[in-house]
């Protein structure tokens, strides 16, 4: 078969066929009277092996070997392609990423675009400060996609520049709340509780219904958080919760601030003493705790509180009598 008509049948051009004789990748049987190529069934049976092989990415130097060193395994080379071909994917997947994030800020020309490029690179620089700055600078000045935002405050571990970055997400709008809700669900632990202290800053009904979701959540941790937030915004729900926080030692004072905070109105006032009162009498609750209760009850207003604390002065643990009687004297002179 002629060179012409190996190319129309095998879809590999003359041109290419001349190349890889030249390499030694094929070398066609025999020649006509003129002197034309002649490639037999096992010529054009080789140029099919090599067409294979090249779809997977090997270069033909490496398709070379792998027709003609009898001792080759395939299985190294396949490994390497394919730990190549992550390589690749993961470097076309954070290009698409930063050019989505660069179309997002809309920009109005090149000036802007290198702007948004230089404030995406600091969110990434390993200079604290740097990071810092980026995020003072989103915002009107130079608009930073949520989406870069979010990540970046995910992966913070500095606490000065978190807050920064938590600064520039409120000021953002509420386009990352639904982002740093899938934060919750992160098998890492610091990633959950930087996803529920970045929603506690953001404004908005949106991120009060996350934060109500939040209560759900497996981790004590981002349970706590997303009360204590609740409570500065008056959710009720977060109540159990938060005389959860009290008897286990996890931020009590703060979640008896909030306790406190709830506590608005003579009703809620009642019902949050009497809640502290039944967790009082449980018997699983451990004497530390019980002190915790009686101190939680200090800022709540009301009499059923007030009641609460002068039958506790008589209580059988000394440390629940002790607190609960300088507790009613400070109420009493109020």
């Amino acid at each position: 078969m002629l060179i012409g008509e190996v190319a129309r049948r095998s879809g590999v051009s003359a041109r290419m066929l001349r190349h890889y004789e030249s390499l030694g990748l094929v070398r066609p049987s025999g020649r006509t009277g003129s002197g034309y190529r002649e490639y037999s069934g096992e010529d054009i049976r080789r140029i099919f092996h090599i067409e294979s092989l090249r779809s997977l990415g090997l270069s033909l130097r490496e398709i070379g070997r792998a027709l003609d060193d009898p001792g080759f395994t395939p299985s190294a080379l396949v490994a390497d392609l394919v730990r190549q071909t992550r390589a690749r994917i993961a470097a076309e997947t954070e290009l698409l990423t930063r050019l989505r994030r660069i179309d997002a800020a809309e920009p109005a020309a090149w000036e802007d675009v290198l702007q948004v490029v230089a404030v995406l690179q600091a969110l990434r620089s390993k200079s604290a400060d740097a990071r810092q700055r980026a995020a003072l600078s989103s915002g009107d000045e130079v608009p930073v996609p949520v989406e870069a935002l979010v990540e970046a405050v995910l992966r913070e571990a500095d606490p000065i520049v978190a807050g920064a970055l938590r600064w520039a997400l409120a000021r953002s709008g509420d386009g990352g709340t639904a982002l740093l809700a899938e934060g919750l669900g992160s098998s890492l632990a610091d990633v959950r509780v930087r996803a529920v202290r970045s929603l506690a800053e953001m404004p908005g009904g949106e991120a009060t219904a996350r934060l109500r979701d939040a209560l759900a959540n497996p981790d004590p941790v981002v349970r706590g958080y997303a009360a204590l937030a609740l409570g500065t915004r008056g959710v009720a729900e977060a109540v159990p919760t938060l005389f959860d926080m009290v008897v286990e030692g996890r931020n009590d004072t703060d979640a008896a601030d909030a306790l406190s905070l709830l506590a608005s109105d003579t009703a809620t006032a009642d019902r949050i003493a009497a809640g502290l009162v039944d967790r009082l009498a449980a018997d699983a609750v451990v004497a530390p705790a019980r002190v915790r209760l009686t101190q939680a009850l200090a800022d709540i207003p009301g009499a059923t509180a007030s009641d609460a604390l002068v039958e506790l002065s008589g209580d059988g643990d000394r440390a629940v009598a002790l607190t609960a009687t300088y507790l009613v004297q400070l109420r009493d002179g109020r």
